[in-house]
């Protein structure tokens, strides 16, 4: 009776999957792991079935998608993006929820590489960059999304964060604002460094500084939105720009609650447009990110690597941006 990876498995005390990473190379096996599996099929005397191996390392048209929440309306977006255009190519999307926690995500990232998927999407905590780098080297396609690590060679597909936040404080400016509050994310993610700079970089061209005590910044969570609201309203700014998208989900309530007249008392932006701003009493000025966007060109540059078969040739930390777009609304009127 011939013996199988399943036995080999066994005998080392891992899974078929496992047993098949240690024997073929792959850096995400540990150096223990892998001379155990070795050492189980040297006793056994296994033989690997090449044209086995072979028809198992064509595709297998799964397409991991990982995010850190779906309180995100843009994650949201793109999640439908690429469910649509997987569809389309005949792929699966296998969905992960990482709650921004870096382990979770390290966790799903192996388990997905366990299933062979053929790619990966990802909008992820910017801490797993050692293990995506690891992957994109075995050959799975991968682009992250809105978010990227600085030491990550995945292809990056980012919003004109920048831009889009310069042009919200510029137009708040110009309607006479001097006391423009921020709600930001931290300054680890390239989203809350890049809003936050266009911001100070409106303010400055202006020959204003920044006020510390107009400034909150914290994670993407609408509790913070709710606190930081409440912390901001006590230094009487005129404006409220919420650049931290989770966090308008608790700014909106908390201002609601306070009573404030909105933009007689307070003038307001945010950042990323969903539809029920536009029904908002008053309608909400927004900065339009440009999800659907983001969506479709990280499916194009992912399909492009799966394709050639050659993550490779995108594996430089190449950037793509996206513009963004001011839309103004009912929110914003010059201060009393």
């Amino acid at each position: 009776m011939a013996i199988t990876l399943k036995d080999v498995a066994g005998a080392a005390g891992v899974s078929r999957s496992t047993a098949s990473r240690a024997l073929s190379g792959s850096l995400l096996i540990s150096p223990e792991t892998r001379a155990a599996v070795e050492e189980a099929a040297a006793k056994l005397g296994y033989r690997p079935n090449r044209a086995a191996s072979t028809l198992r390392s064509r595709q297998s048209h799964l397409i991991g998608l990982v995010l850190n929440n779906l309180i995100n309306a843009s994650f949201h977006t793109i999640a439908e993006v690429v469910q649509r255009r997987a569809a389309v190519e005949n792929y699966q999307v296998m969905l992960c929820i990482t709650d921004a926690d870096p382990r979770r995500e390290e966790s799903f990232l192996r388990t997905l590489a366990a299933y062979g998927v053929d790619g990966l999407i990802m909008i992820g905590t910017g801490k797993n960059a050692a293990l995506t780098n690891a992957l994109l080297a075995e050959g799975i396609g991968m682009v992250s999304v809105i978010r990227a690590a600085a030491e990550s060679a995945a292809p990056s597909v980012l919003a004109a964060d920048r831009e889009g936040a310069h042009a919200a404080t510029t137009h708040l400016l110009d309607l006479g604002h001097e006391r423009i509050a921020f709600i930001g994310g931290e300054l680890t993610t390239n989203s809350g460094r890049e809003r936050f700079a266009g911001y100070e970089q409106a303010l400055r061209e202006r020959g204003r500084q920044v006020e510390q005590d107009l400034v909150e910044r914290g994670p993407f969570d609408p509790a913070f939105g709710a606190e930081a609201t409440t912390r901001l309203l006590r230094q009487n700014p005129t404006a409220l720009f919420t650049a931290n998208h989770e966090a308008v989900f608790g700014v909106l309530p908390t201002l609601v609650a306070a009573g404030i007249d909105i933009p007689g008392r307070l003038s307001l932006i945010c950042y990323e447009d969903i539809p029920w701003l536009r029904w908002w009493q008053p309608a909400v000025t927004v900065v339009d990110n440009g999800a659907r966007e983001l969506g479709e060109l990280a499916m194009d540059l992912l399909l492009q690597q799966i394709e050639k078969r050659s993550p490779g040739e995108h594996g430089t930390g190449r950037s793509y941006r996206v513009g963004a777009k001011l839309i103004t609304r009912a929110s914003c009127a010059p201060p009393r």
